[in-house]
């Protein structure tokens, strides 16, 4: 059998773990030289493949391979593109051919989210229809745990972490404070659709009157009477209110609380802070001194308090992908199965792209308390597991020491350019 070289690419919003993943990939690649040559990365994602920009990783020492586990973000960057249908923009496709025949390509690993699993599933069609033999799988990625079929996604589980935490030492500030100062206090946090991350500051409700008082979902209309009510009752019981807010949460006829009016290169729409929105309100209507913060990315970036049940989802798909694709598989993603809640056991399991591309899971109904404001033990009992462990990376001079790939290009082998 002809060894063959793996493309392995980035895409969407990066994660604490994301590096994970790839080190499982290329580790994994590495094992079995007898059927993958090299590890070809995508810089910045699908557009390195379009635009012939590739990475070698064999010319990185196994040392700064495996020190990815322990980095945060993209060492071989991300994008925001979504190819469209062969019907639409064929050379799109024809480019990817020509790219991948160039160099010898006959696995391609796609690390994201729903539009990047959208992609992966392209290309494996691409495969059948232009008659290029190549084993395509997508790898499970997003902070925002909104692919469907596998329990969780990597990325969730440190975003969990890092919020929960966060938002429970900011409540300590504001309870010691509450009495002349600061009363309300509101944390966003990502979400556009699905409210997992917000529900994650639940878990830092561990007694009655603890924070977070208040969560506001994307999947619960923002009742304004109802949500004014409840922070000022807070305020009389504990002293103090505290709110995480998607930044998703929308009115009932659909509209975001945070509307900027734009769009990002998805279609999605462009939010603006909900944060200040709602600080605002409470401050209208009761008087109450506020202070609001928005996570961003400093809540997906956060490797230094990352979860270790997270980054060991990560580097195992990572590494699943590669023995589903030496096994002939192909269109298919690799999944995680909990098998257990308490002790918390997984296995891995596998689906079909067809499956996940462009489709997102929301919070159940009864992971959401009635009122629409908290989370339930049965939601719970889901987030805790997968925000326990610490994986903490080495440090330097009292930093993390993250590593910072050489990222040499492969030599460029046809002729024609394209731009994207």
């Amino acid at each position: 059998m002809q060894k063959r070289n793996a493309f392995y690419a980035q895409s969407g919003g990066v994660t604490a773990v994301i590096n994970a993943t790839a080190c499982g990939v290329i580790e994994t690649a590495r094992k079995h030289k007898n059927k993958i040559d090299k590890v070809y990365a995508g810089r910045n994602g699908i557009i390195g493949a379009l635009t012939e920009d590739l990475i070698d990783t064999s010319k990185e020492s196994a040392r700064s391979i495996a020190a990815l586990k322990h980095t945060p973000s993209g060492a071989f960057g991300s994008c925001r593109y979504k190819l469209k249908s062969i019907e639409e923009n064929r050379a799109q496709y024809e480019r990817l051919i020509d790219v991948f025949k160039a160099h010898n390509i006959g696995y391609f690993f796609y690390n994201g989210g729903g539009d990047s699993q959208d992609t992966s599933l392209k290309v494996s069609q691409l495969s059948k229809k232009m008659g290029y033999p190549i084993q395509c799988i997508g790898i499970p990625k997003t902070v925002d745990n909104d692919l469907p079929i596998t329990d969780n996604c990597p990325g969730f589980g440190s975003v969990a972490k890092y919020v929960a935490v966060s938002i429970k030492e900011a409540a300590f500030d504001v309870k010691s404070m509450a009495e002349t100062s600061t009363k309300v206090f509101v944390m966003e946090v990502m979400g556009r659709h699905a409210g997992w991350i917000a529900a994650a500051s639940g878990l830092a409700a561990e007694n009655e009157g603890d924070a977070p008082h208040i969560i506001l979902f994307p999947e619960i209309a923002f009742d304004q009477k109802l949500f004014l009510k409840r922070a000022k009752e807070c305020v009389d019981n504990y002293g103090f209110c505290v709110i995480c807010v998607s930044e998703g949460a929308r009115f009932a006829d659909g509209k975001f609380l945070a509307d900027a009016g734009s769009t990002d290169a998805f279609g999605h729409a462009q939010l603006g802070g909900v944060a200040p929105v709602i600080a605002n309100m409470v401050k209208q209507e009761h008087g109450y001194k506020y202070h609001w913060a928005v996570a961003d990315y400093l809540q997906r970036a956060a490797r230094h308090i990352a979860s270790k049940t997270d980054v060991d989802h990560a580097y195992a798909m990572g590494k699943a992908a590669v023995q589903f694709a030496l096994q002939g598989k192909t269109a298919i993603m690799p999944t995680i199965v909990r098998t257990s809640n308490n002790p918390y056991k997984w296995k891995i399991g596998s689906t079909t792209l067809a499956r996940v591309a462009n489709v997102e899971k929301l919070m159940p109904r009864s992971y959401i308390t009635k009122d629409g404001l908290g989370i339930t033990n049965r939601c719970r009992t889901y987030l805790a597991p997968l925000i326990k462990g610490e994986a903490y990376p080495p440090y330097k001079n009292g930093l993390p020491n993250y590593i910072q790939l050489k990222n040499m290009q492969v030599p460029k082998l046809l002729e024609t350019s394209f731009k994207i």
